[in-house]
């Protein structure tokens, strides 16, 4: 309705995921990073976790996009309180491999042989679990014994586990120990600051081919991080709405007039008051700057015993330290490698045009 009206290709706040639309913000470019350097050293386990909306599968669906086709199989499953054994159904179902009517046995036996396969073709496999933080203790047991399938010394399969905030705190309960030592980086996906909030609506707006119209005015951009408290998601929903009321006003330029009324209504619906007069804060509020440092979260080393003497304390910290320097470096690099990789791809889409 509203892309004739204000000459646009596309509808540029879709809320599924559409990699076309990634937007490098400091968490997501980080995270992305990640993800790529675990692929790199093809063991162990990546979690990203992050609250709703804020970006997690378009993380994966980008990511997918990024793997070379030709060496790497994939497949990414969206788990919702599913038990052991029907998730190992759902993972055969993932690569295609027949699960009907097999037993648990044959189940393993029969992904056990396909990883082995792909390893002898020279293709690496990767296993992306999405919403973990429904998945029971056994579901996520099995996901920690799949990694046990070694071929030379080698895991057969690689896993991603993403999942909410709550699964930080089910990872750091008893009897993850094992999992947890075979993590080799963990990320949490924050949402967007003010400045990112703006650079996020721009870049999907270009995208879909704008050229100023509608035109925005200064504070609506603050008025929308604060309403949507930076969540991509929420972004999405309100933007999208934005954009159908101007159209429906014929409107060229979104103010503050309108955000108040198109806010007030999505208050109403979720069963909130309706105000008219939602207050916006002044263009000279100074930007939120995202504190969101990089943590390395390497494969950690046993915590020395009291009778451990101080020689050998201190070359174990030594390692630990060492380890979270090579880790860091080895994703700097990786930041380095993603950002010539998004702007290739760029590049390409720019061509296609």
């Amino acid at each position: 309705m509203y892309e004739e009206f204000y000459n646009l290709k596309a509808k540029p706040f879709r809320l599924s995921p559409d990699p076309r639309f990634f937007y490098s913000s400091r968490g997501h470019k980080r995270a992305l990073a990640y993800l790529r350097y675990g692929i790199r050293q093809g063991e162990g386990f990546i979690i990203i976790t992050g609250d709703v909306g804020t970006g997690k599968t378009l993380l994966v669906s980008t990511l997918f996009q990024l793997l070379p086709k030709e060496n790497v199989i994939g497949t990414h499953i969206v788990t919702t309180q599913m038990q052991a054994d029907d998730l190992l159904r759902m993972v055969a179902a993932g690569y295609g491999i027949a699960y009907q009517r097999m037993n648990k046995a044959s189940l393993l036996r029969s992904l056990e042989s396909y990883f082995r396969g792909c390893i002898q073709e020279g293709k690496r496999v990767l296993l992306v679990v999405d919403e973990c933080q429904g998945l029971p203790r056994k579901a996520i047991e099995e996901l920690r014994m799949l990694s046990n399938f070694q071929m030379k010394g080698r895991p057969m399969v690689q896993s991603f586990l993403l999942g909410q905030r709550e699964f930080r705190a089910t990872m750091r309960t008893e009897g993850f120990e094992q999992l947890r030592q075979r993590v080799i980086a963990a990320y949490h996906l924050k949402p967007l600051d003010t400045e990112e909030t703006r650079g996020y609506i721009e870049h999907r707006l270009r995208l879909a081919g704008w050229r100023g119209d509608p035109a925005f005015t200064e504070n609506v951009f603050d008025g929308i991080f604060e309403f949507t408290d930076g969540v991509p998601r929420r972004i999405n929903t309100l933007m999208d709405r934005l954009l159908l009321y101007g159209y429906l006003e014929e409107v060229h330029e979104i103010n503050q007039h309108c955000l108040n009324s198109v806010a007030s209504d999505i208050i109403e619906e979720q069963g909130g008051p309706a105000d008219e007069s939602i207050t916006l804060p002044p263009l000279d509020v100074s930007p939120q700057i995202a504190s969101d440092e990089l943590k390395v979260e390497p494969r950690a080393a046993p915590v020395p015993p009291k009778s451990t003497p101080p020689a050998e304390a201190d070359n174990r910290l030594a390692a630990v330290e060492q380890s979270m320097t090579d880790l860091t470096g080895a994703v700097r690099e990786e930041l380095a490698l993603l950002r010539k990789a998004l702007l290739n791809q760029k590049d390409l889409g720019e061509d296609d045009k």
